[in-house]
C-alpha cells in the first residue's frame, strides 16, 4: 500500500510529489496521459506572476507570492530555465490608472515587493516599443518567466530520484473506500493508498465525485496564443499585461525563456475539457488587442499557434481542502496556479499531516538536477563534452542546436520521453522556426532505435498520434 496517491502530474501534482518525496513515504503519481505536463501545464503564458492581482485574504493571493519565492530557488536547484524579467500592467486612460492604483494597494497588502507606478514616458523609457497611447504602468520587478513543462518535469524527476513513482497512462476510473485507505481502479491496474491528493486539473471535479458528493464544478475556459520567432524575441524585455477584467488578465506580450515572443491569450468557452482548437476569430482578437499595447509586434513571424485549457471552477478561489477523510482536493487551480504550485504543494503536505500522515524527513534527500544544453556551452566545453561523448557532436535540430547526445540523455532520465513531442519538451528539438520539419524524422529514428520500437509505432505526442502508417516496398515509411 502506498502512503499517498497523487492523481494528476501537471505542475501541481509534480510539486506535491516533489514536496512529499522529502519524507520517508511511499508515493505514487497517477497520470492518464503518456507524459507529464500534458494538460493545463503544457499550454499557458509561462509566467510566474508577482501577486498583485488576487484579492487579499484569498488562497490565490497568499500562495501566489509564496509560490513565486519558492519557484526561484527550485528552478536554480533543478536547472530549470527561469528569468526574473519583471512585468508591466499598462493603462490607456485615467480610468485605467485608477485600476493600477488599486492593484498597487492590493499588491502591497499581498506582500509583493518593490511595486511602483510609472508614467507613460517612464514606461516607454524601459520599454521603447510600448504604444504612445499608454499613459502609465504598474511595474512589478519580481514577475518572472519560466519553461512550464520543464519546471513540472524537473520536480517530477526529482521526486522519482527520491523514491516516488510516476505511472503514466494510468487514468483513474473508480475509487473505493477500504479500511485504512482507498482502492483506486486505474487503466494501469489497481492501486491501494492511505491518502489521496486530487490534482487532476480540468478533471478534478470528476475525481472528487468518485469519493464524495459534488461540492464544486470545473468550468474550463480556453486561451489561444501566437508563438513568434526569435527574431521578435527582443520586441519587449518585460511581460506586458493590459488592465485585468473579470475574465482574465487580458492579452499579453512577453518574452520567453527560450528567446521567442509569446502573444495571447483570449478567453473562450471550449466545446469540452479536451478542446484545444485554435480559431481564426480567436487569433484575430489576440492579434488586434496585442497591438494596442505593442503596435510594432510582427505577427507575420508566427511559428506556431496553440491554445490551452484553464481549470477554472465555479468558485473564485483555489479549492484546497479535505474532500473526504483521507482525500484532499487541489482543484480549481486557475491562474496564478503555475506561480503558486510549490506553495500549494506545501499546504497539501500540511493538510496531510493534520489528517494523520506521519512525516519523517529523509537524511539523504537529493535536491539537485542538471542537464547539458550544448548550444549554451562555451567553445572549450563543447569540445570537452564531444570528446567524452561524440553524440554531442551530431546536431539533430539545427534551429535550436540540439544534439543527439542531449536526446540520448533525455531517454535515460527517470521519466523518459515516449514521443517526438516528449523529446521536444525535454531538449527543445522541434521548437525552432521550422517546427521539426528538419529534425522530426531524425528524432523518430533515434526513438525507434533506442526504444527498440518500429518507426510506425513512434507517436507525435499523445496516444493515437501516429506519424508513420506503413513501410513502402522500398523500405521507407509512409506518412
Amino acid at each position: 500500500m502506498y502512503d499517498v496517491a497523487i492523481v494528476g502530474c501537471g505542475v501541481v501534482g509534480a510539486a506535491a510529489a516533489y514536496a512529499l518525496s522529502r519524507y520517508q513515504l511511499k508515493v505514487v503519481v497517477l497520470e492518464k496521459e503518456n507524459d507529464v505536463a500534458q494538460g493545463c501545464t503544457k499550454a499557458n503564458s509561462a509566467i510566474l506572476h508577482a501577486g498583485y492581482d488576487p484579492r487579499p485574504g484569498t488562497l490565490l493571493a497568499r500562495l501566489n507570492v509564496e509560490g513565486v519565492r519558492l519557484a526561484k530557488e527550485i528552478c536554480r536547484k533543478l536547472d530549470v530555465p527561469y528569468r526574473e524579467c519583471g512585468s508591466f500592467v499598462v493603462a490607456f486612460s485615467e480610468e485605467e490608472m485608477e485600476i493600477l492604483r488599486e492593484l498597487l494597494v492590493r499588491g502591497r497588502e499581498n506582500g509583493v515587493p518593490d511595486l511602483r507606478l510609472l508614467g507613460g514616458a517612464q514606461a516607454r523609457a524601459l520599454e521603447p516599443n510600448l504604444s504612445e497611447a499608454v499613459v502609465g504602468a504598474l511595474y512589478a520587478p519580481t514577475a518572472a518567466i519560466v519553461s512550464p513543462w520543464e519546471y513540472c518535469l524537473a520536480m517530477a524527476e526529482t521526486a522519482v530520484r527520491n523514491g516516488a513513482e510516476v505511472r503514466l497512462e494510468c487514468g483513474v476510473r473508480a475509487i473505493q473506500r477500504r479500511e485504512g485507505g482507498f482502492l483506486l481502479d486505474t487503466e494501469g491496474g489497481s492501486v491501494e493508498a492511505r491518502y489521496i491528493l486530487n490534482a487532476a486539473g480540468a478533471h478534478a471535479d470528476e475525481i472528487h465525485n468518485l469519493v464524495a458528493p459534488p461540492t464544486f464544478e470545473i468550468r474550463p475556459d480556453r486561451g489561444e496564443y501566437y508563438l513568434l520567432d526569435k527574431s521578435e524575441g527582443n520586441r519587449v524585455r518585460h511581460v506586458i499585461f493590459q488592465c485585468p477584467t473579470k475574465v482574465g488578465k487580458g492579452t499579453l506580450v512577453a518574452p520567453t525563456v527560450h528567446g521567442n515572443l509569446i502573444v495571447g491569450p483570449n478567453n473562450e468557452l471550449p466545446q469540452d475539457r479536451e478542446d484545444v482548437a485554435t480559431t481564426a476569430e480567436g487569433l484575430e482578437y489576440v492579434a488586434r488587442t496585442a497591438k494596442l499595447s505593442v503596435p510594432s509586434v510582427d505577427l507575420r513571424q508566427s511559428i506556431r499557434n496553440f491554445s490551452g485549457i484553464r481549470a477554472a471552477s465555479d468558485r473564485e478561489d483555489f479549492i484546497i481542502e479535505q474532500a473526504a477523510p483521507g482525500m484532499i482536493d487541489l482543484a480549481g487551480i486557475k491562474s496564478p496556479g503555475l506561480s503558486a504550485a510549490p506553495a500549494i504543494a506545501n499546504m497539501a503536505v500540511d493538510l496531510l499531516r493534520k489528517a494523520g500522515l506521519e512525516l519523517c524527513e529523509k537524511p539523504n534527500f537529493v535536491d539537485t538536477r542538471t542537464r547539458v544544453r550544448f548550444r549554451e556551452l562555451p567553445p572549450e566545453q563543447k569540445a570537452e563534452v564531444i570528446r567524452a561523448n561524440p553524440a554531442y557532436g551530431r546536431v539533430i535540430c539545427r534551429c535550436e542546436t540540439v544534439t543527439e547526445g542531449e536526446i540520448l540523455d533525455a531517454l535515460h532520465t527517470p521519466i523518459p520521453p515516449r514521443s517526438v513531442d516528449g523529446v521536444k519538451r525535454r531538449c527543445g528539438a522541434g521548437m525552432g522556426r521550422c517546427q521539426g520539419g528538419f529534425c522530426g524524422p531524425r528524432v523518430v529514428e533515434i526513438l525507434s532505435r533506442e526504444l527498440g520500437m518500429p518507426a510506425t509505432e513512434i507517436l507525435q505526442d499523445k496516444a493515437g498520434s501516429r506519424i508513420l502508417l506503413a513501410e513502402t516496398k522500398g523500405g521507407s515509411a509512409h506518412v
